[in-house]
């Protein structure tokens, strides 16, 4: 038992040093050269959000392997020798809600303030905008807090009459109880009337996990129903969208001046909206018209990239032509894996979740029966459904950007990422890891029952006052089903058609 205690403390210290150096790869790959050597703060913020939300994930194949090490204990006290799985899933998540509450927002609002203010003005700037937010959460935690932080557990009061003790044990199934001819045992046939509800004052943090739960289950119903569709189909289209053949010269020539007429439209326009800042304009049409002038930025990117693609140049052309091919073909093969992965979470959803009682517990017993082919093969494919959810997310908010003018956009992409893109996207990460979480701890509560993540999600969560109903009734379920069904049928009515050259943008005046 202490041999098998010892491994799981080794290898989650291995995970978590792993997923660090990970991360750093990534942000080191990932980052803008304008931010090379500098901006050291918002650098570690990024690499320190990105950990706890990948060990956050983690977590739940150890918080089952944690429950199995005093699964066949011989001795009593053997479970205390296992992990303290609540307390470190508290901890892990109010370290999540300070980063997206606080931190990030601080490192976004210094590494966004103006260069020409020295860094103790930016950092008085960002931080005053802190404090504001602090107070307000402070002020509204504690109202909430005082007054519904309570939970109601529905229990029921279960007696039966005495019996003698019988000399032989004989139980069967027609013979369920000791009383001869017993179907039901007698504690079981209660009244109505026996049910009453034990309400009890849930502990603060917990109370924070529960809030920041709520905030990131409406992100993660929005952002994850349409990315749980597009993200497949997006590259299933992209392929059939995909260049046939590289185009003429002078093909390459007009559509590269139309491409280059547009950036100067866009460089003057930015420079317009520039001075409006420095003149101190900055109203709400300002602010709209920056969010414009980022998506056609983002547009001509991809419309130079697609270019490049049908009339590659240099030396290596053929080459360049021979990636791209394949590249394509990558995303056709990814697409159809991911079509399977979403096909299967949806129809999991519906007969696990959404059918009451479930038809099969599904997933679950995927899971359980890779368990014994070997211990960790179940474990791993519970974290890759886990995983697939959160880039579900990041596909889904990229997508609703992009249609949407009122919500900013924040693209990752390689060797060209800023921090406030890395900021942004590390924010809606964190918060919707902890949703992730408490849907995977529900929809996979067969495989991960009679865990810590079960007692905080399952039981203090789905009975908490003023909240249970979202639960009770299932309304992130349904509501992440119904927008999954609409991008699927926006895909199949859209999604093949080529994307048209853009006119001259708008912007508000």
């Amino acid at each position: 038992m202490g041999d098998f205690n010892l491994a799981l403390v080794l290898v989650a210290i291995i995970v978590c040093v792993l997923v660090f150096i990970f991360n750093v790869y990534l942000l080191v790959n990932y980052q803008h050269p304008d931010d090379a050597n500098q901006a050291y703060f918002p650098k570690f913020v990024v690499v320190l959000g990105l950990s706890v939300a990948a060990i956050s994930i983690l977590m739940l194949p150890a918080d089952v392997a944690n429950r199995q090490a005093c699964r066949h204990a011989i001795y009593n006290g053997a479970c205390n020798l296992t992990l303290p799985m609540k307390d470190l899933w508290l901890a892990i998540y109010i370290l999540d809600a300070i980063l997206v509450f606080f931190v990030i927002p601080f490192a976004m609002f210094y590494y966004e303030g103006d260069l020409d203010k020295t860094i103790w003005k930016r950092m008085k700037s960002a931080l005053v905008w802190v404090i504001v937010t602090a107070i307000i959460c402070a002020l509204v935690l504690g109202i909430l807090y005082g007054v519904v932080g309570k939970v109601d557990f529905t229990v029921r009061h279960l007696s039966s009459s005495t019996t003698s003790f019988p000399s032989s044990w004989s139980f069967s199934e027609s013979q369920q109880c000791i009383d001869s001819g017993a179907r039901q045992c007698s504690a079981y046939i209660a009244p109505a009337s026996s049910e009453t509800t034990w309400t009890m004052r849930t502990t603060f943090p917990e109370y924070i996990v529960a809030l920041a739960t709520i905030v990131g289950s409406v992100l993660f119903t929005i952002f994850g129903g349409v990315g749980i569709a597009c993200l497949p189909l997006g590259l299933i289209f992209s392929f059939i969208r995909r260049p046939k053949a590289v185009i003429t010269r002078s093909q390459y020539i007009k559509e590269a001046t139309e491409l280059g007429k547009k950036a100067r439209e866009l460089k003057k326009t930015a420079d317009a909206l520039h001075q409006e800042e420095r003149s101190g304009n900055k109203g709400r049409k300002w602010r709209k018209n920056v969010k414009t002038v980022e998506k056609e930025v983002l547009l001509l990117e991809e419309d130079v990239k697609a270019l490049e693609e049908m009339y590659p140049q240099g030396e290596q052309a053929e080459t360049a032509w021979a990636m791209t091919v394949l590249s394509y073909l990558g995303k056709l093969v990814f697409g159809v894996l991911g079509l399977i992965v979403s096909v299967a979470w949806i129809a999991h959803i519906v007969i696990y979740l959404l059918i009451d009682p479930p038809l099969s517990p599904f997933l679950n017993e995927i899971f359980i029966k890779l368990d014994d082919v070997w211990g960790l093969l179940g474990t791993a494919a519970f974290a890759f459904f886990c995983f697939y959810l959160l880039l579900a997310v990041i596909a889904g908010a990229m997508m609703v950007g992009l249609k949407l003018v009122f919500i900013t956009i924040h693209p990752m992409k390689w060797g060209a990422t800023l921090m406030n893109s890395f900021l942004f996207n590390v924010g809606l990460i964190l918060l919707c890891s902890i949703s992730v979480i408490q849907f995977c701890a529900t929809a996979f509560g067969y495989y991960a029952q009679a865990t810590a993540a079960q007692e905080i999600f399952g039981h203090t969560l789905q009975s908490l006052r003023g909240i249970k109903y979202l639960y009770k009734y299932n309304v992130f379920q349904i509501g992440f089903i119904i927008l999954a069904g609409l991008t699927f049928v926006y895909y199949a009515a859209f999604g093949w058609r080529r994307k048209k050259t853009r006119g001259r943008f708008q912007l508000s005046t």
